[in-house]
C-alpha cells in the first residue's frame, strides 16, 4: 500500500508550532508519505491491513490481555475479553452503517503511534487521529479521537 501526504507550505509562530498555510504547487501536489519504523509503528499497520479486510474480530489478537480501548462513540473497554466483544460488535455496526475507512497517514516508533484517518458513512464522512501504545508487539492502549460531524 502505497500512501501520499499533501504538500503544504508552513509558517513558524514564535511558540515554535508549525501552522499549515496553503498547498504547495497546488491541490494536486503530494509527497509520498514516509515514516518511523518501529514495533508500534509494525503493530499498527498491521491493525489497519486486518480493518481493510473488514472483519473487526480479527482486531482483538492484536490487544494485549490488559489493553484498554477508548472509542469516542462506544466507550472505554478494559482487557483482551471486552476488547474481543467490542470488535465483534464492530462488524455489525460498522455494516450497518456502511461504513469504510482510509488510513490518510501513520507514523510511529517502538512504544507509540498514532494514525490519521478518513471514514465514509451512509451519514456521512469523518475524520480522526488514533493514538497507539504497544508493548512487545501488542497494543496496550488505543483511543480514537474523532470530529464532529
Amino acid at each position: 500500500m502505497v500512501m501520499f501526504l499533501t504538500a503544504v507550505t508552513v509558517e513558524r509562530h514564535t511558540n515554535d508550532t508549525v501552522r499549515p498555510v496553503r498547498p504547495v504547487g497546488g491541490a494536486t501536489s503530494v509527497l509520498p508519505f514516509t515514516a518511523m519504523a518501529g514495533d508500534a509503528h509494525d503493530t499498527i499497520k498491521r491493525f489497519w491491513e486486518i480493518q481493510d479486510g473488514g472483519d473487526y474480530s480479527q482486531l482483538a489478537s492484536l490487544f494485549a490481555d490488559d489493553a484498554v480501548l477508548v472509542d469516542p462513540v462506544f466507550g472505554t473497554f478494559t482487557g483482551g475479553e471486552a476488547i474481543a466483544g467490542f470488535m465483534q460488535r464492530m462488524n455489525v455496526e460498522m455494516a450497518a452503517r456502511g461504513a469504510s475507512f482510509r488510513l490518510v497517514e501513520l507514523a510511529g516508533d517502538d512504544s507509540t503511534a498514532w494514525a490519521q484517518w478518513e471514514a465514509t458513512t451512509s451519514a456521512g464522512p469523518r475524520t480522526g487521529v488514533g493514538v497507539y501504545r504497544v508493548r512487545d508487539g501488542k497494543l496496550i492502549y488505543y483511543r480514537d479521537y474523532m470530529n464532529a460531524g
